[in-house]
């Protein structure tokens, strides 16, 4: 499995932006789906997005659709997520996930065989 340790986190006023970065280690990054999940207090985790291996293709939450942007650097073995125009319902810990399941449309959690600790992400009104 992969290893992964995301960062970026804070605390930030609603439409303001955030850059997350999760850093991957111990198997060969590019060999993997990734994606983001965040959790917000009391509700279940859930998807945000996700980007195949070569970085061709993404696929977004419809509530985060035109405000965030997920990319990837193989070389750096690092996905990112840009959050742009946080609301505060974008309140939430905030996970990278890899997965060996090429297909874009694999989101559900099981899906992901390696996780990161999380990254809070606060956006005060």
């Amino acid at each position: 499995q992969v290893q992964l340790v995301e960062s970026g986190g804070g605390l930030v006023q609603a439409g303001g932006s955030l850059r997350l970065s999760c850093v991957a280690s111990g198997r060969t990054f590019s060999s993997y789906r990734m994606a983001w999940f965040r959790q917000a207090p009391g509700k279940e985790r859930e998807f945000v997005t996700t980007i195949t291996w070569n970085g061709g293709r993404t696929y977004y939450a419809d509530s985060v659709k035109g405000r965030f942007t997920i990319s990837r650097d193989n070389a750096k073995s690092t996905v990112y997520l840009q959050m742009n125009s946080l609301k505060p319902e974008d309140t939430a810990v905030y996970y990278c996930a890899a997965s060996l399941i090429a297909v874009p449309s694999a989101v559900v959690a099981s899906a992901f065989s390696s996780w990161g600790q999380g990254t809070q992400v606060t956006v005060s009104s």
